[in-house]
């Protein structure tokens, strides 16, 4: 055999050898990595493997608070995302931010995901992506109980509401004819109220609900509800759309499975999902 034969013998005989190298690691690796990996974490691009970050106020009762007692947070969207996450086998880790801040931050890519009340709305979604709703509200009238005067908005022209002026709930009570009381928000709304001083207020579902489901009865009820509703979701930047569907999934089964419900409940005395 020639040198160059034996050169080409040798080259051939270590490739050969390489390949199985390779062949048996792929094939002793494969099922850690299908497991471990789902390295969902890995596939989402997450600001941290395994851990979903989300960005949250901290200081927006019921949805996102620290608690009286523990100082633990806690709320409504804060058990919704620790839900998600579960669903998903990742770690959770809260950022809390100001509400002004906080797409800016997402947008500079220091969480990866808002939960806070979001609300789905056209320019919103020329920047971002949206999960599937879990919080779906309507405005509604609120009145002292037995008071049949008011049971639609039209009723509301020439009575008086308290409202805040910066609010969506101004326009509407103007809209509808009311004589607008200015007050600084919903504890001296329906402090006038139950003082007999206004007719009615107009506010959020979620706001009624959680008052009710804190303080107990209060002598107040809802008189009328819009026909249209605001949906709240989890929002996230554009490049996120396998997370986003991955979040959907976790949200259809947290539906399916009553724990929206649940925590509705816990937090609002209502499913407020769906």
């Amino acid at each position: 055999m020639t040198r160059a034969s034996r050169v080409r013998t040798l080259l051939g005989l270590a490739a050969a050898s390489a390949a199985l190298v390779v062949l048996a690691a792929c094939s002793s690796g494969s099922p850690e990595a299908s497991a471990g990996s789902s390295a969902a974490g890995d596939d989402f691009g997450l600001v941290k493997a395994g851990t979903l970050t989300v960005a949250t106020e901290g200081t927006y009762r019921p949805f996102s608070f620290h608690d009286d007692g523990s100082g633990d947070l806690v709320g409504y969207d804060v058990e919704v995302a620790e839900a998600v996450a579960d669903k998903l086998g990742l770690e959770i880790e809260f950022q809390e931010t100001q509400w002004d801040a906080i797409f800016a931050g997402l947008d500079a890519g220091r969480f990866d995901v808002i939960a806070n009340q979001v609300s789905i709305n056209p320019e919103r979604e020329e920047q971002y992506l949206f999960s599937a709703p879990y919080t779906v509200s309507s405005g509604v009238i609120v009145v002292n109980e037995g008071d049949t005067s008011i049971s639609s908005f039209d009723d509301l022209a020439g009575k008086t509401t308290a409202q805040s002026l910066t609010s969506n709930w101004n326009e509407l009570a103007t809209e509808s004819g009311a004589n607008v009381e200015a007050v600084e928000g919903w504890a001296q709304a329906v402090a006038l109220l139950q003082q007999g001083r206004v007719d009615a207020t107009i506010n959020d579902e979620l706001t009624y609900l959680d008052f009710v489901n804190t303080n107990g009865p209060s002598g107040i009820e809802v008189a009328a509800t819009t026909s249209d509703s605001s949906l709240s979701a989890l929002a996230f930047t554009k490049d996120k759309t396998d997370l986003v569907a991955a979040i959907d999934t976790a949200l259809d089964e947290l539906r399916a499975e009553g724990v929206l419900a649940e925590l509705g409940e816990k937090y609002f005395g209502a499913d407020v999902s769906e």
